[in-house]
């Protein structure tokens, strides 16, 4: 699942993942994603933290929070660089913390990769 306000990041993620044969869901606010969340039960989250309605954070709170999302692998990704967020975004249990302005789209797939359970 993405979780992304960018209609352009949405896009250019959604194809560089739809190529590798990923099956998607986008939610574009925070109570967007928590009900979709709540109700897809996702294998992988790409979350931002700057969102409509629900922050990021709040949103990986809900989802460590229920029994059946806790453990759905939650990777951020946003242009956040502090120090804080990124500490913060680790204790409430993200897999990683990429900033976008340090990645190149391409290596998304990978990522999620990576961080999907096998």
């Amino acid at each position: 699942m993405i979780v992304e306000d960018d209609a352009v990041l949405v896009n250019a993620l959604t194809l560089a993942l739809e190529d590798e044969g990923y099956d998607l869901s986008v939610a574009t606010d925070g109570e967007e994603a928590e009900r979709m969340i709540l109700k897809e039960k996702p294998d992988l989250i790409l979350l931002d933290l700057l969102l409509p309605i629900k922050s990021g954070f709040e949103v990986l709170k809900i989802v460590r929070a229920n029994a059946d999302t806790k453990d759905i692998s939650v990777v951020i990704l946003t242009n956040f660089e502090q120090e804080t967020s990124v500490n913060e975004g680790m204790k409430l249990g993200a897999k990683d913390y990429i900033v976008k302005a340090n990645i190149d789209i391409k290596d998304i797939p990978g990522i999620v990769k990576k961080y999907l359970p096998a």
